[in-house]
């Protein structure tokens, strides 16, 4: 894979180009690049997840979702190369079972919120959702392999069941859409405590 920086300030980006792993250069905004920014965007978002306060083995789950997603953009970097094993893949589903089995059934939507940690694990859901957006873009032009893709919906549904895992673990429940609501929202902003 490509070379370790040594210098960060290269300059060498300063016409609207950037290096890929291969050592060749393309568009900052070529879909390639977009599709790695927005992976490497949903991989920082998850980083500041990670600074809430998270049960355990929760946390090592993400830490390893953390090291898939740096597999993945270095899989995007470099045409033609392999790196996200489909291991990870399989590793989403058995996480997705594994939180998903204690969770009462949705009989409503539920809106981004509750505890801290939930609404950092829908935004980390929201910009993975763009991530896969952007792999598929990138896939009707160049070849990229499906389980890039498949692992960024898997990744999504997952972050979603971590939102209602947090929300519980932190003593609320899920921030339940209302269709019925009043003109005027309510004074408590504690929406999904109880």
């Amino acid at each position: 894979m490509g070379k370790r920086l040594s210098t960060i300030a290269t300059r060498t980006g300063d016409d609207g180009t950037t290096g890929l792993g291969d050592g060749s250069r393309t568009r900052k905004d070529d879909p390639r690049v977009a599709a790695m920014g927005d992976v490497d965007e949903l991989n920082s978002v998850i980083g500041l997840l990670l600074c809430q306060a998270l049960p355990d083995a929760l946390r090592r789950d993400l830490v390893e979702i953390q090291h898939d997603l740096f597999d993945l953009g270095g899989e995007l970097s470099i045409p033609g190369f392999e790196n996200l094993p489909d291991t990870a893949l399989a590793r989403l589903d058995a996480l997705l079972e594994h939180y998903n089995a204690d969770l009462p059934r949705l009989a409503e939507f539920i809106l981004p919120g509750g505890s801290p940690a939930a609404a950092h694990a829908h935004l980390a859901r929201t910009v993975c959702r763009r991530a896969e957006r952007s792999v598929v873009t990138l896939a009707a032009a160049q070849p990229v392999r499906p389980t890039c893709r498949r692992y960024l919906n898997r990744l999504s549904d997952l972050m979603f069941v971590l939102a209602r895992v947090l929300n519980r673990s932190d003593g609320g429940t899920d921030v339940l859409w209302n269709r019925q609501r009043a003109d005027d929202p309510p004074d408590d902003h504690d929406a999904g405590k109880g």
